[in-house]
């Protein structure tokens, strides 16, 4: 699983790439070490078209006290994702792309 991973294409490449005319993202630079907890770039599909925006890397269930157990849930297991109760009830409505071009372990 990955814990870390790069972004490296411009602005204008992400765009054209996913077909977005416009974006809500005012100062985006390329990542060499996107890390959870950072707000990154994600393409959300409005039902209409698709939207270039950020959102911070984690999950931070609806029942947890406090934001650092987002960092703790950054990725999901296919074989299990709808057994886990923090993903169950996500999968069908609450899903982005998250544009990478490199990863770490």
């Amino acid at each position: 699983m990955c814990g870390r991973y790069t972004i490296m294409v411009s602005m204008e490449e992400l765009m054209l790439h996913y077909f977005i005319e416009e974006t809500t993202i005012v100062h985006y630079a390329p990542k060499y070490n996107a890390a959870p907890m950072q707000n990154l770039p994600a393409v959300i599909h409005d039902g209409k078209q698709n939207r270039l925006g950020e959102l911070r890397w984690g999950l931070v269930p609806s029942w947890s006290k406090d934001d650092k157990q987002g960092s703790k849930m950054i990725n999901a297991r296919q074989e299990s994702l709808q057994d886990k109760p923090s993903f169950r009830n996500l999968i069908s409505s609450r899903r982005c792309i998250i544009p990478a071009d490199g990863f770490f372990y």
